[in-house]
């Protein structure tokens, strides 16, 4: 196979598996695949926004736009991707793109400081049909759908694809 790209394209990421990286076929791992990809897929993202970047996967673009700009209120940038919306979140920007491992993360994907605002947003979500999260952590108590533990409040919710996302005052 030749290692040849189209006309005017770059690798985002040229990496060497090491033995480490393989099984005793020598076979490589999937993990590892998949990480140099999320890797890859930061860098360009990070060349795009001139800047950090939060990246979320999701299934259906057109409803996770309903959801991230309906429901969050966030306003995407201008430019006519397919597959990709960006939004302007604060001082970074966030990328929503199709993927097909969409809410295969267990773990927070994006999160917003929001300072002395959590106890009204939650509020403005509620009022616009998001769900908020309830888990058991330790020092933590639960103030209605508020995580509490000192002076940090933060409230988890997910997004129609499952991906979780949360709001914090820290």
């Amino acid at each position: 196979m030749a290692d040849v790209l189209p006309a005017g394209k770059q690798p985002a990421l040229r990496v060497m598996p090491m033995p480490a990286d393989a099984n005793q076929n020598g076979d490589i791992f999937g993990g590892w695949i998949m990480a140099q990809v999320d890797v890859a897929g930061g860098t360009v993202a990070g060349k795009i926004a001139r800047g950090r970047v939060a990246t979320v996967a999701v299934k259906d673009l057109a409803r996770a736009r309903e959801f991230y700009e309906g429901k969050l209120g966030l306003t995407p940038l201008p430019g006519e991707e397919k597959e990709v919306v960006a939004y302007k979140c604060g001082s970074s920007k966030m990328f929503v793109y199709t993927s097909q491992y969409a809410g295969t993360n267990r773990a927070t994907a994006a999160t917003w400081m929001a300072g002395d605002r959590v106890e009204s947003l939650v509020r403005s979500l509620k009022d616009k049909g998001v769900t908020f999260e309830h888990y058991d952590m330790p020092n933590m108590k639960r103030d209605g759908d508020i995580h509490v533990s000192g002076n940090m409040k933060v409230a988890w919710f997910k997004d129609p694809d499952g991906n979780i996302l949360n709001i914090v005052k820290h």
